[in-house]
């Protein structure tokens, strides 16, 4: 493997970039010119620090015709990878080998060499450790990068996903120069103006249903092109809907493409969302998943909201 192409999941975040930067700074050499695929508009404004941080070099479509391997990390299936634009809907791996590392339990198994592992905390975690058994030197750069990811993907070490070797991970990675402090306030606690008013819309748009045990909130895509942010920046704004005392049920629902609606559903308690995601294409994990659906953002609510209703009765 001399010329591979390392990728995610469109609009990657904390933890796949972590995962994406840090593979292919691990397997750079003399020999050995890995490159990342992050089409334009794919990253994020509050994620656009681990990008400067990293400075890999960015696969072109030619890269992709000349790759002699792909890695897809932190993506459920094949279809889901952020490649260009022009390669969506092409045979890209055309044979070649994909080397599939993963956390989410919908997993496909699409690659050639799979290492999908549910009960991880996040896929940082599981790179950390890839790279800690092959031997792989971890520098401040790559420690910080994963350190994030294990970070985002357990909301700052509080959610159930949160383990004795996530939590072995994240210390190791700051005694490798992580910065813990700088991280949490760069991925917490640093909103620009445009992020800020997205989030106006989403608790002016928060509604509460079925006794305060669902809620839900939108972002059409006027209103998310109005505040200054793109479909790129919808991330982790679900957390304002789920933060509801008594909410069991939380869903975002954001139309970044005009006539294409994105739905991420969270889960509390006993509630769980992998398999109302699923009923509408969607997959992820058992109390985080997701979905999208090509149709307006009002169509969607109607179409969700009663199966979410009745999904939730279940429990």
């Amino acid at each position: 493997m001399h010329r591979p192409v390392v990728m995610t999941h469109v609009r990657p975040d904390a933890d796949a970039l972590a995962c994406m930067f840090s593979v292919a700074l691990a397997w750079r050499r003399e020999d050995v010119t890995p490159k990342v695929s992050l089409p334009e508009g794919s990253l994020s404004q509050r994620l656009g620090f681990m990008f400067e941080m990293a400075a890999v070099p960015l696969a072109a479509p030619a890269d992709f015709e000349r790759a002699d391997a792909f890695i897809a990390l932190d993506t459920a299936k094949q279809s889901r990878c952020n490649v260009p634009l022009e390669l969506k809907h092409t045979d890209w791996a055309a044979g070649r080998p994909i080397v599939n590392i993963d956390h989410h339990g919908t997993n496909t198994l699409f690659g050639q060499h799979n290492w999908v592992e549910p009960n991880a905390s996040s896929t940082a975690e599981l790179i950390y450790y890839l790279l800690k058994e092959a031997g792989r030197a971890i520098n401040k750069t790559m420690a910080s990068l994963l350190f994030a990811g294990i970070h985002t993907d357990t909301s700052g070490f509080a959610l159930p996903n949160t383990t004795a070797s996530s939590l072995q991970a994240a210390s190791e990675l700051i005694r490798l120069g992580a910065d813990a402090a700088d991280l949490g306030e760069r991925l917490c606690h640093s909103q620009t103006r445009s992020l800020f008013d997205l989030l106006r819309v989403i608790y002016t748009n928060t509604k509460v249903l079925a006794d305060g045990r669902l809620a839900y909130s939108t972002a059409s895509y006027d209103e998310i092109i109005g505040s200054g942010c793109t479909a790129a920046d919808i991330d982790d704004q679900v957390d304002v809907v789920r933060s509801l005392d008594g909410v069991q049920l939380a869903m975002l629902f954001t139309e970044g493409v005009p006539g294409k609606t994105r739905i991420n559903f969270r889960g509390s308690g006993p509630v769980t969302v992998v398999d109302l995601a699923a009923k509408f294409n969607g997959g992820g994990h058992e109390r985080a998943a997701g979905a999208v659906i090509n149709k307006p953002l009002q169509e969607v609510v109607d179409r969700v909201l009663p199966g979410a209703i009745e999904h939730l009765n279940r429990f």
